[in-house]
């Protein structure tokens, strides 16, 4: 007999989590300033951590297929493949081609968001007012990044943004409130496939996602199979 509730509990409930990473172990360990822009490929069985230094910084990213960049994460099939809007551990990162791109197997922050997108230029005009419309913004950063990659802004689709707290509202709109993560905080996504990470470092100002001041973050990448 199916167990209801065990079948109601969400997938992180039934995800073990790994052996904890030391990051004296890290085949790579970069800092990402505040405001910047940062890219870099995370092969198969790789482990790919981001961390919140100073807390509150929200954390834009994308995947691509390192070698199709074609294919790249779908945060509508991400939703639809887990049945819940936010990612945390044991979340399956899914491709628009409906593959497995990487998982969410640990996080110490407990939710991140994949629903309200990068900030840009022209949103910020919209919410807050033609005096921002100079601001750098996310999307900014984003075309700056993947042009090096070969890719356009037409390769800009909706992302994640890690450590974000965007809590959906009874009547389904998302509200952008302030952040949950600390000093500290960081996600591990174990790769399926070799991937081009691409990570905006926040400069949003005008909402709390980045406690109005943006800080640096921390990306680390792990290789289990040279331990």
């Amino acid at each position: 007999m199916t167990d209801l509730r065990a079948a109601e509990r969400p997938a992180s409930s039934f995800f073990a989590s790994p052996a904890p990473l030391d990051p004296k172990d890290a085949i790579y360990d970069f800092t990402i300033p505040a405001n910047r822009p940062w890219s870099g490929i995370v092969e198969k069985g790789q482990i790919l951590r981001i961390v919140d230094l100073e807390g509150c910084q929200a954390v834009d990213t994308l995947f691509y297929a390192a070698h199709d960049h074609s294919e790249r994460y779908s945060a509508q099939d991400t939703i639809l493949a887990q049945g819940a809007p936010y990612v945390s551990t044991g979340t399956r990162l899914i491709s628009n081609e409906g593959r497995l791109m990487g998982t969410v197997i640990a996080d110490s922050c407990g939710r991140h968001d994949t629903s309200a997108g990068a900030c840009s230029c022209e949103a910020n005009t919209v919410r807050f007012g033609h005096h921002t419309r100079h601001m750098h913004a996310c999307r900014e950063n984003f075309v700056i990044e993947v042009a090096k990659h070969g890719m356009t802004k037409r390769d800009i689709v909706p992302n994640i943004n890690f450590f974000m707290n965007v809590p959906i509202e009874p009547s389904g709109a998302l509200a952008i409130v302030d952040g949950v993560s600390s000093p500290g905080d960081y996600v591990d996504v174990l790769a399926a496939v070799d991937l081009l990470c691409v990570i905006s470092n926040c400069p949003q100002i005008n909402n709390p996602c980045n406690g109005f001041d943006p800080s640096p973050v921390r990306v680390l990448i792990f290789d289990p199979s040279n331990a």
